[in-house]
């Protein structure tokens, strides 16, 4: 996950330049009411899954936050692991009392989500996975209007107008796949009446 003044850290062009601090704005919005419902305490220890060069350290300095990603951060400020979460990742059952994930499952293949959910409940006793809505009607990567709506062959066309240029697969999630995946209810992140995206929360607790 990008830092908070960079959203679309792969995107380019005017639609990037526009988009990215209102992105920004809407990620803190939806920090500040949805991550309480973890009921963290400050210092609790946090896996920071696909956590880019900063993530979840931009929004929750307090909270001891290890980074994993598939890609080495030579600067990312705190313990790091290069991993694929979707294989079997080296913590014990348990060992966080938060996994948290933002932005990074819709880039995952289909076939191996399932995968990744179970190892996020597994190192952790709670859990926040939040993944853009396939229901919304902007794709977000490539800022394009009902983009991933399309047949593969016309969003392949199409996507080369958008803020990400080369072509890439990227099946977004609907309510009910992150509710079989992760056995909560997935809560709605709301534009005006339309959902921006789902989050799943578990506490550590519950």
């Amino acid at each position: 996950m990008p830092s908070t003044g960079q959203v679309y850290s792969t995107a380019r062009g005017p639609l990037t330049r526009l988009a990215s601090p209102l992105a920004a704005r809407a990620r803190r919005r939806r920090h500040e009411r949805l991550f309480p419902l973890t009921g963290l305490p400050p210092g609790a220890k946090v896996l920071d899954v696909g956590c880019g060069t900063l993530g979840l350290r931009a929004l929750e300095p307090d909270l001891q936050i290890t980074g994993l990603d598939l890609h080495e951060r030579p600067g990312y400020p705190g313990p790091f692991v290069r991993a694929d979460a979707a294989e079997r990742i080296p913590f014990a059952d348990g060992e966080f009392d938060l996994v948290y994930c933002s932005s990074v499952i819709e880039h995952v293949a289909p076939a191996r989500r399932a995968a990744l959910a179970a190892e996020i409940a597994r190192v952790g006793r709670g859990f926040f996975v939040q993944t853009p809505a396939y229901e919304f009607p902007i794709e977000p990567h490539a800022l394009l209007p009902a983009a991933h709506w399309l047949p593969v062959a016309l969003r392949r066309r199409y996507w080369r107008l958008g803020a990400e240029g080369d072509w890439q697969e990227i099946p977004l999630l609907r309510r009910a796949e992150m509710e079989a995946l992760f056995a909560v209810p997935a809560l709605p992140e709301r534009l005006g009446p339309l959902v921006k995206s789902w989050v799943c929360v578990r506490a550590p607790a519950g």
